[in-house]
């Protein structure tokens, strides 16, 4: 079951923020917490006093926590892989490991005693989860995550993320992947120029990054990366992740009819199987406003992203809403009532056809 996830940082946050912030995920449905060892240079025991009281909290909450960790840290923890008790101590359902060993110990953890899920690092690529797969894994307790990234132009190309979630799906695995929100107060690293899986995800909405993973049909979490996000944020990235249709945001001309501005944000768009690669065509409202008014209005040239309306020059195709896949030359048929925001254009590439969507304003 898909389910998501917010991020806290027991090293930068006190008990009783992250406690706060808990219950306003819990509140919202959010099932999943995300921590993070790799920041912390401690001994085991300050880790375990400063982590496992927010962590058993989350636990009090039904919210299951995963830990980021790397073989570095079990060596200065004092932790054997074939040994996994410091995890269970901690309350942690998940242990991730952002970097791994050779597939053999990735292998033999997965048979710990308490049936912790060892999450392993989809960004990695290459054959490493077929490798920990040969060993012989115990898959019920294997799953996936992808990275963050907080620096600018490091984010993972769309289709190195597809291909390796893709990876982890042939072998039936739970994946999960990140992205960022702008409300967020607090990350692991001092550089988080927006912490996401993908870069096209960089510029967008959180509720536009969460649009755009759930297209790719490849991953199962999704997981907020910045911690003490704003309650309003939370609630639009839940509201994206339960929507049964992908939605783009998209900036409107002023001066539009209401009747073109009622047909684009207040009608479900269906794009019509018989697709020329040209545009995407919802048909409906061609049939359902047939007799309003559709004045030739912004006949400018179609560029990648415009939204137009056929106009009452265009015999049986007046009313008819399209989204252009790429540019055409504009015989006065078509009234440009706007665009597809830039950042959503990602999105917009991952429609199908026969895909019910919706339309909303950008903010």
């Amino acid at each position: 079951m898909s389910e998501l996830g917010i991020s806290i940082y027991p090293s930068k946050s006190s008990f009783k923020d992250m406690q706060a912030y808990l219950d306003q995920a819990h509140q919202l449905g959010y099932k999943k917490i995300f921590t993070s060892l790799l920041e912390v240079a401690k001994d085991s025991s300050t880790v375990i006093s400063q982590f496992k009281q927010i962590i058993q909290y989350g636990n009090q909450l039904d919210m299951q926590t995963c830990i980021d960790i790397n073989p570095k840290l079990f060596k200065q923890l004092n932790i054997d892989y074939s040994d996994l008790s410091f995890f269970k101590e901690l309350g942690v359902t998940t242990i991730r490991l952002d970097e791994g060993f050779t597939g053999y110990e990735e292998t033999k953890m997965t048979f710990n005693p308490w049936n912790l899920k060892i999450e392993t690092n989809i960004s990695r690529g290459q054959h490493y989860i077929d490798m920990i797969c040969d060993f012989g894994a115990n898959t019920n307790n294997l799953t996936g995550s992808h990275n963050f990234y907080p620096q600018l132009r490091t984010g993972l190309q769309a289709d190195y993320f597809m291909a390796t979630a893709k990876k982890y799906k042939d072998h039936n695995l739970e994946t999960s992947a990140f992205i960022d929100g702008t409300t967020g107060k607090i990350g692991p690293w001092p550089i988080a120029n927006k912490m996401v899986s993908m870069e096209a995800q960089r510029n967008m909405s959180a509720a536009s990054q969460v649009q755009l993973i759930k297209q790719t049909n490849l991953i199962d979490n999704i997981y907020t990366s910045s911690s003490m996000l704003d309650v309003s944020e939370l609630t639009a990235i839940r509201d994206a992740f339960l929507s049964p249709y992908p939605v783009l945001e998209v900036n409107l001309n002023s001066n539009i009819s209401d009747v073109e501005k009622h047909i684009t944000l207040d009608e479900l768009q269906l794009y019509r199987g018989d697709y020329s690669g040209y545009m995407i065509r919802s048909s409906q409202s061609r049939i359902k406003y047939s007799h309003a008014d559709m004045t030739p209005n912004n006949l400018s040239d179609i560029v990648l992203g415009d939204i137009i309306i056929g106009n009452d020059s265009f015999g049986q195709y007046k009313g008819e809403l399209q989204i252009a896949l790429q540019p055409w030359e504009n015989d006065g048929h078509y009234n440009v009532i706007g665009q597809v925001d830039s950042t959503n254009l990602a999105i917009l590439n991952t429609i199908k056809p026969w895909q019910t969507f919706k339309l909303v304003t950008s903010n």
